[in-house]
């Protein structure tokens, strides 16, 4: 529904970082001398993927101890959703709220198919209804540009790349674990166990980023009120600033499908943060709207 070369750029992105997973792999097989570990690596690549790709609608759900919601519980939500899948011509998703004060929201699901939105307690309290139509029309775009599957395995891939990278330094001290005949490269694992980290989180970033601008425009396309989105983003950064999660490893892994950054600025590093700044959302949201008058 964008008109953006989003797929040529996820596309790119997917590509450096299943090309670094395989060039690990490459390095430990040229230090061993044993080739089957590309093929070891290419294969935790695919497995990983199909496991991001089935299981991205019940993670983050778990992870924030959301509860399915019906039309009578939070009637103005399943109103707003209502009307914007109609608008859209795609089929309604699960609704859940989360039991937090910390102000934020995200959509989670393979396809629009199985597809669910969740709001905090603290958002449906923060926000008014114009603005919480912006936030839930921007996650659904998330589902229907199948954003959601994108960042799922583009995390999931990027986590066994530190996984691995921390199995590589610690080979690394105690020189590759072989006999005399083993021609590891000690130096090299230690040098590719602290880059490839690196390198998977700033792909993981670049991926999430381009989402997040893509989701707020193509999403104030579908409300047709890119204001009311920027006004929501200005409270929410300071409600999720008043009111943040602590970075546990479970919320870590979905916190890329959240609005807004749920963390504390000193607690994520602005480098590796998978949010955009929200000033420069907002400024693009008023542009947008400048355009549309």
């Amino acid at each position: 529904m964008h008109r953006h070369f989003n797929g040529l750029k996820t596309a790119g992105l997917f590509a450096a970082i299943f090309a670094l997973l395989l060039a690990i792999g490459g390095v430990i097989a040229g230090s061993t001398g044993n080739m089957a570990f590309i093929w070891i690596f290419a294969l935790i690549g695919l497995g990983t993927t199909a496991y991001g790709y089935w299981n991205s609608d019940k993670l983050a759900i778990r992870a924030m101890r959301a509860y399915p919601v019906t039309e009578q519980q939070q009637p103005a939500m399943y109103r707003i959703v209502h009307e914007l899948t109609t608008t859209a011509g795609l089929p309604m998703p699960s609704l859940f709220v989360s039991p937090t004060q910390a102000p934020n929201a995200f959509a989670t699901g393979r396809n629009p198919d199985h597809a669910a939105v969740c709001c905090t307690e603290g958002i449906l309290a923060l926000l008014d209804e114009r603005e919480l139509r912006g936030v839930l029309g921007h996650e659904l775009m998330h589902v229907y540009n199948r954003d959601i599957l994108t960042s799922s395995v583009a995390a999931a891939v990027a986590g066994i790349i530190s996984s691995i990278g921390q199995m590589l330094m610690f080979a690394s001290f105690f020189g590759g674990g072989g006999g005399r005949d083993n021609r590891s490269n000690p130096l090299g694992m230690l040098v590719m166990a602290m880059l490839a980290p690196f390198a998977a989180g700033i792909i993981q970033m670049a991926i999430s980023r381009t989402r997040e601008y893509d989701a707020d425009e193509d999403g104030s396309r579908l409300t047709g009120d890119p204001l009311a989105l920027a006004s929501a983003l200005r409270k929410l950064e300071q409600g999720t600033a008043q009111a943040p999660l602590q970075p546990t490893p479970q919320l870590q892994n979905a916190a890329h499908m959240m609005i807004a950054n749920p963390f504390r600025a000193k607690d994520v590093s602005r480098l590796f943060s998978t949010h955009p700044p929200t000033a420069d959302r907002i400024a693009r949201l008023e542009g947008m709207a400048g355009r549309l008058r």
